[in-house]
């Protein structure tokens, strides 16, 4: 499976659209990540527990997208876009979306 940010990919072209694909998933933060957090927060740097939940976020939704995507019988998606949000005070949804296309060489 392609994964392009771009409307098109180099070399190949698009011969059928499927439409919309999306992938999403809801994250609450853990009471132990938010501890070691604010004391990062006191003294600087990467809070690297919530960079680790974020990166396992993004490609649980990705996931969800490509199978999505391969459902259809598209073997690349273009214009690839994430969105966060945040649901309630502790949790935050991520969404990836793009269009599902079938590409072949030029």
């Amino acid at each position: 499976m392609i994964i392009a940010t771009t409307e098109n990919i180099a070399g190949k072209k698009v011969v059928k659209t499927f439409g919309l694909v999306k992938g999403n998933t809801i994250r609450a933060r853990h009471a132990g990540r938010d501890i070691a957090a604010v004391f990062r927060g006191l003294f600087g740097g990467e809070i690297t527990e919530y960079t680790k939940m974020m990166a396992e976020s993004r490609e649980q939704a990705l996931d969800r997208m490509i199978e999505q995507a391969k459902e259809l019988g598209a073997n690349a998606i273009t214009m690839t876009r994430f969105s966060t949000s945040s649901m309630m005070q502790s949790a935050a949804e991520l969404v990836v979306y793009g269009t599902a296309v079938i590409v072949k060489d030029e």
